[in-house]
């Protein structure tokens, strides 16, 4: 049998792929996005000879409700509803995946002759099944964790749906169209960038060990991104913002919720790459 999370590993890279497709500003993202993922997730099962029955039938169940994520999430960016809905799909998503896990073919076939005949760095030849885990994880902390991070900056009000959906255009807001002036995000800007480079760089010093090296990182970004919330104090006391109505105690819910969701998706990421 597989590991535990192989077919999720699968999952993860095709959304992961098909969520940065659709972050673009391109007007046929959303489109290129849900072809995109399935294509994705078919290579890769067929690489790694993960294709028995069991495997296409979940894949295929999985690539269903990894759809109806795609679109609920995306509706929720454009209306700032919803949030809990997409969030929620999401969680059956993996849970599904790991709950069946046991069905799950052993990785192989010429990623597994691919990584024997290959000179890797390291001590160890990583196995298919690793690798399949690493690269889902990846792809999903790069693009997929934003959109997790927004949509829950959203159900408790970090980010208000009412600005949100002024901002969306009739063709739909994509996760990485700016946020809508007067939102916490405007005082704090690159999130979207910073986000995955930040979970990326916790999930690399994890995996190696450096546990200490990675609370150093968190550290570091409460004490960059404190001048800039100082700054949102002071134009408070002066009389507000003049790009919008975005207090300070907003300013920092919004970090601070925004921060956490982010560690903890990287926490996550790590105990599934353990």
């Amino acid at each position: 049998m597989g590991s535990a999370v192989t077919w999720l590993s699968i999952v993860l890279i095709g959304l992961g792929v098909g969520d940065l497709v659709r972050s673009s500003s391109w007007s046929r993202a959303r489109l290129v996005a849900h072809i995109t993922t399935p294509v994705v997730v078919a290579v890769v099962a067929v690489l790694t000879d993960v294709d028995a029955w069991p495997d296409v039938i979940a894949l295929m169940l999985a690539l269903g409700v990894a759809a109806a994520w795609m679109e609920l999430s995306r509706r929720t960016q454009r209306t700032g509803h919803g949030a809990l809905a997409a969030l929620g799909t999401f969680a059956v998503l993996v849970a599904g995946l790991i709950g069946f896990s046991g069905a799950a073919s052993t990785p192989g076939g010429p990623v597994a002759s691919w990584l024997s005949w290959a000179d890797l760095p390291g001590t160890t030849t990583p196995s298919p099944a690793r690798l399949l885990v690493l690269a889902g994880l990846v792809a999903f902390n790069i693009a997929t964790a934003n959109v997790i991070v927004r949509l829950v900056l959203l159900a408790i009000g970090a980010l208000r749906p009412d600005m949100v959906a002024a901002a969306a255009s009739p063709a739909g807001l994509s996760p990485a169209s700016p946020a809508p002036p007067g939102q916490p995000a405007d005082r704090l800007k690159g999130g979207r960038l910073l986000g995955p480079m930040e979970r990326l760089v916790i999930l690399g010093l994890g995996l190696v060990g450096e546990f200490g090296a990675a609370g150093i990182v968190i550290a570091a970004k409460g004490l960059l991104r404190f001048p800039e919330i100082q700054a949102a104090a002071r134009n408070n006391a002066a009389g507000g913002y003049t790009g919008g109505p975005a207090g300070i105690d907003d300013v920092t819910e919004y970090f601070l919720v925004g921060s956490f969701v982010s560690w903890l998706i990287a926490l996550a990421s790590l105990a599934l790459a353990a």
